[in-house]
């Protein structure tokens, strides 16, 4: 368990969250509108928006992970960190995913709150938001299956 995560616990930052596991697949569902949402805004040229939207998506799916495993954040870097130590540091999750995830949160805060955005950054973040999204579904779907079986 890395030392970032410990601190979040210890903050507060990331607490225990019973009905989390009930409302991973209700996440899952918002990461998909989000991403729809940054698709839609990327043709239309929208670029600010598509990277909220792409940056939305990913955290909605983060979320979703945090929820399968009773996890609920209250920052968005505890966030990141808890998907690190909960599904990276296990084998669950690509890391490259994670590194995905900081790197929009970051040009999502460039685009949101200084105007600093690019097509081309737009671009990338809708690809990386659907992969981030895809994999999410598909480790939750996995250890769904995994359950029944």
């Amino acid at each position: 368990m890395s030392q970032e995560f410990k601190k979040c616990l210890e903050r507060g930052k990331i607490k225990r969250f019973s009905p989390g596991k009930k409302l991973a697949g209700k996440e899952l569902r918002l990461a998909g509108e989000d991403w729809n949402i940054s698709e839609e805004s990327l043709r239309a040229k929208r670029y600010k928006w598509s990277i909220v939207q792409s940056y939305y998506s990913m955290f909605h799916s983060a979320r979703a992970l945090l929820y399968s495993e009773s996890y609920r954040e209250k920052s968005h870097f505890c966030l990141i960190e808890a998907v690190r130590t909960l599904f990276v540091e296990t084998g669950k999750f690509d890391v490259r995913l994670v590194e995905s995830l900081l790197e929009t949160k970051n040009l999502r805060e460039a685009a949101d709150y200084y105007g600093d955005f690019s097509e081309l950054n737009c671009r990338k973040l809708v690809k990386k938001a659907e992969e981030f999204l895809k994999a999410a579904e598909k480790l939750l779907s996995d250890e769904n299956e995994n359950k029944i079986n």
